[in-house]
């Protein structure tokens, strides 16, 4: 089983790994949340190659990474979306908001 966290991969590149659930999913988003605003890259991708398991905390940390990027001037884009995330997004009619 992978690692639970979020990095800055490479520049520009945040990196979402392990399981995403109620209990990873606070911590993470202030992690991530500070490393998008100190991220000087103006395209920033929320890479979720490495999600091992998602509950739709997974899916609410993508869209506040967005947000975060969106506030900060930078593009987004997502890549790596898990199956069960994907399948999250559909029920919540974001799938189209999350397309990569």
């Amino acid at each position: 089983m992978s690692e639970t966290g979020v990095s800055m991969a490479e520049p520009g590149v945040l990196r979402l790994a392990g399981v995403l659930d109620y209990r990873s999913g606070p911590a993470l988003r202030k992690q991530g949340q500070a490393l998008i605003a100190a991220c000087r890259e103006t395209h920033v991708v929320l890479d979720c190659t490495a999600v091992s398991k998602s509950s739709s905390v997974g899916l609410s940390l993508l869209l506040g990474f967005m947000r975060d990027a969106q506030a900060g001037g930078k593009r987004w884009e997502v890549r790596g979306m898990p199956d069960d995330m994907r399948e999250i997004a559909g029920v919540y009619d974001l799938d189209e908001v999350l397309a990569s």
